[in-house]
């Protein structure tokens, strides 16, 4: 078990996730024909070479799905028992292929579960920068969270 029990965390607790990731254009076409999404936005370089990018952005669905995803083996790997939802998702800046991000959470909101003496709700925000330190991606996410067994 990876993740952080609920009881272990802490409002203001920051994780500056070790892993990096560096974005492909494979990434990007994946994404974008799993979801069938068509946007020349991200599958047509010469339509987006008369564009003020001038080539495909990434699929923000894959950048959301990818920045939470980095931040699971440190907070919620094992201790998870539901996501219960995304908030204020934001893309400040473009992104393309080649382009290496890097992860920051935060817990910014702790509460104690209504219906689940077992497990809390936690809010983290995320952010993503790039290469750069330029933030790329942000979100809040909130999910319910086991507590730490007796006998753990």
């Amino acid at each position: 078990m990876a993740g952080v029990w609920f009881d272990e965390l802490e409002v203001g607790q920051v994780f500056h996730h070790p892993i990096r990731r560096t974005l492909t254009e494979t990434d990007n076409l994946l994404m974008s024909t799993l979801t069938h999404n068509p946007a020349q936005l991200h599958i047509d370089a010469e339509y987006m070479k008369g564009t003020p990018f001038g080539r495909p952005l990434m699929n923000s669905a894959f950048t959301l799905g990818l920045m939470v995803g980095i931040s699971v083996g440190d907070t919620t790997l094992g201790t998870a028992v539901a996501n219960l939802g995304w908030d204020e998702v934001r893309f400040p800046n473009p992104l393309f292929a080649g382009d290496t991000i890097h992860v920051v959470t935060e817990v910014i909101e702790l509460r104690e579960s209504k219906s689940r003496p077992e497990a809390g709700i936690v809010t983290f925000l995320h952010q993503a920068f790039n290469q750069k330190d330029e933030l790329v991606a942000t979100c809040k996410r909130s999910g319910l969270q086991l507590k730490k067994p007796a006998d753990a």
